[in-house]
């Protein structure tokens, strides 16, 4: 930059530039500022550079320039060439440096401006959809995440539709055109807040589609760019796919793991510039990172749905209604991320009218958990049906789980717990053993709720510890309330607090003319409405009790003459409760089964009968020998007594006490199924 002439001017900056004075007169004109302009330092220096502007309002706005001492000014200028004007105050001079830049220049750094805004814009919002979406496992929050987070960074209106089933967590169908598509619309967001009442609403089906080159590339994974004219190909009514003022839209796939889950829409409909390939492609982005989302959360509702399944077919009836007692069984799962665990309750039905309540919980949760609950409650129904006293089972289900632990994984260990208790309506008492796990609560008749002391051995599978017995008395009406833990430790795992709650919770809620299924509602409506952080199973059992004029009992030597008293007696007491026509069977019953305890097991003799839903015969003996039912030969003088018996009644069996075995034998009163059983002479002999 040098003086006013042509030799100066040569001689200095590359760039078109002038320096001009705090009136706008030109001191300086650079060689390149003439080539540019077409105009010498002698014919610009010591002029006004206003002069040289191409119209009135350029003048003005020059003038204003140099008063109010601006830092840039952008201006066309005329003839020969448009330019750009930037300019400078140099300061302390007060002068003016001003560049003079091509229009076509100053085009490529807007250009280059826009490119970077672009590029800043796409990485913060696909950093915002990195963040929102994915979060939750389920697949509707995860639709409406995706479409708040293009709205309105992207588009004034978005929605996203779900193919059928991804909901429910099953697999979409194949495409194989446009009418193959059954979608949903699932979520919307509108930047209005509102969503036009004219398009498909949430919930809707989306109309079947007319098959078109932009569809297929979106069922086949690409992002297509659609204006109105090609909206209105893809449906028969597209007034209602048509937002007010939509220039141009996309439309993407939920893409992932080769299935398509759905398609996301965008609309512009305020918003000016219209959509290009760019903004195609990082609407493919977005979408395909959310479609993994989608995918997660479908594969979970899937699993859970079957793990529910499975463990809801492992439950048993929530309600029984039995001689020995009315139950009520809950089941509420985990809010956490799982949602199903491994609690279980159990009412298993024993010989004479008694009843088995079981409880336990095996730690951990997901399908794996429930499976092995589910072969803990087989094998606790096989064992009671063995008519184990809860010490003996227990011990036996301890050295089961033992070899559950061996194969399972050591990260992961095995570890269970149970409370077995065994009700007796006749002796009005119960007998109860615990494996690690909370003792149950017994409200009496009154309301006045107290936890059952009971001393719980170790959890299952830890061996080498003992198991006890503890056996209390019932008064009829009492309930007994077995629970998992998961009920007294919702408040940050405050057992001790939680058990204080439960306690008072059950005193508050029960009623003796209350429903138990809705008295267990009101004792888990106290722990509010979030789910809780463990499962809860909850089993209500109110105690029934046989009338003592229901039961009958007598005591025999050990003498083959008493075979005929046993019958006598029988038959007499069968007769006072107006049951005639079952003396001759069972009779027939008494006589073998107590000829069999006087020729092999020697005495005392017991004999029993109880009368509720079926008449049961009941013979005690002091051996601890187990009956067998054989098919005797031919030419045998014995061996058929028990066969006999099997044919007489609706079922029989034995079990085995501390002093000795009872074979128990039952018959229907059911007026139908009374009478001799009919049985061919030949399978006697």
């Amino acid at each position: 930059m040098v003086g006013c002439t042509a030799a100066d001017a040569a001689a200095t900056s590359p760039f078109a530039a002038a320096v001009l004075d705090d009136r706008g007169i030109v001191l300086r004109w650079s060689k390149a500022a003439a080539d540019l302009l077409d105009r010498a330092a002698e014919e610009v220096c010591g002029r006004s550079f206003a002069a040289l502007l191409a119209d009135d309002g350029a003048r003005e706005r020059f003038t204003g320039f140099l008063a109010e001492g601006q830092q840039r000014l952008l201006h066309r200028t005329g003839p020969p060439v448009e330019v750009n004007l930037r300019v400078l105050r140099l300061e302390p001079s007060g002068e003016v440096l001003l560049l003079l830049v091509p229009t076509h220049a100053d085009d490529e750094d807007r250009v280059e401006e826009e490119r970077r805004l672009r590029a800043h814009r796409d990485r913060d919002l696909l950093h915002e959809a990195a963040v929102r979406i994915g979060g939750s496992l389920d697949a509707a929050r995860t639709a409406q995440d995706l479409a708040d987070v293009l709205v309105p960074a992207l588009g004034d209106l978005a929605s996203v539709e779900l193919a059928d089933g991804v909901l429910d967590g099953d697999e979409p169908p194949e495409t194989h055109g446009g009418g193959d598509l059954r979608l949903r619309r699932t979520a919307v967001a509108s930047a209005t807040g509102t969503w036009p009442t004219h398009l498909v609403q949430p919930g809707q089906r989306i109309p079947p589609m007319v098959s078109t080159g932009e569809l297929r590339d979106v069922q086949h994974g690409r992002a297509a760019v659609f204006d109105p004219a090609k909206v209105r190909a893809l449906f028969e009514d597209p007034s209602q796919h048509l937002p007010e003022h939509m220039h141009t839209a996309m439309w993407a796939p939920l893409f992932a793991r080769g299935l398509v889950l759905g398609t996301v829409a965008v609309w512009r409909t305020e918003q000016r510039e219209p959509y290009d390939e760019g903004d195609a492609d990082l609407l493919t982005e977005i979408v395909s990172r959310a479609a993994l989302g989608v995918d997660n959360a479908r594969r979970y509702t899937r699993e859970r749905r079957s793990v529910l399944a499975l463990q809801q077919r492992l439950l048993p009836e929530p309600t029984t209604d039995a001689p020995a007692a009315e139950t009520a069984g809950l089941y509420l799962p985990t809010g956490s991320g799982a949602g199903i665990g491994a609690d279980w309750y159990d009412v298993i039905p024993l010989p004479s009218f008694r009843v088995a309540l079981v409880v336990g919980d095996v730690a951990g949760h997901g399908l794996y958990a429930t499976a092995t609950m589910g072969r803990l409650r087989t094998a606790v129904r096989t064992l009671a049906d063995l008519e184990l006293d809860p010490t003996e089972l227990l011990t036996h289900l301890d050295d089961l789980v033992q070899q559950f632990s061996s194969r399972a994984d050591p990260v992961s260990p095995f570890v269970a717990t149970c409370l077995y208790a065994v009700y007796n309506p006749v002796a009005r008492r119960c007998a109860l053993a615990s494996a690690g796990h909370p003792p149950p609560f017994l409200i009496t008749p009154g309301g006045v709720a107290e936890a059952v002391d009971i001393s719980p051995g170790p959890p299952l599978g830890v061996g080498g510890l003992p198991f006890e017995t503890v056996v209390v008395d019932v008064e009829p009406g009492s309930v007994l309330a077995l629970y998992t833990d998961g009920l007294v430790e919702h408040r940050a795992g405050d057992a001790d607090g939680g058990t204080h709650w439960l306690k008072e919770r059950l005193s508050s809620s029960y009623a003796p003319d209350r429903p138990l299924e809705e008295t267990g509602r009101a004792v888990l409506g106290g722990l509010g409405d979030e789910p809780p952080r463990d499962d809860v199973a909850l089993l209500l059992a109110r105690a029934r009790a046989v009338p003592e004029d229901h039961t009958a009992s007598w005591d025999f030597p050990a003498d083959p003459t008493i075979v005929s008293t046993a019958r006598r007696v029988v038959a007499e007491q069968l007769v006072a409760w107006g049951l005639e026509d079952l003396v001759f069977n069972t009779e027939l019953i008494v006589s073998e089964l107590v000829t069999n305890a006087v020729r092999y097991a020697g005495g005392p003799v017991g004999l029993r009968l109880i009368r509720e839903t079926s008449l049961v015969c009941e013979v005690t003996d002091p051996s601890n020998t187990q009956p067998r039912l054989r098919r005797a030969r031919w030419s045998d003088e014995g061996g058929r007594g028990l066969f006999l018996v099997a044919q007489l009644t609706s079922r029989w069996g034995s079990r085995h006490g501390r002093h000795g075995k009872t074979i128990w034998a039952e018959q229907s009163l059911v007026p139908e199924e009374l009478g001799l059983v009919e049985f061919d002479l030949a399978d006697l002999l």
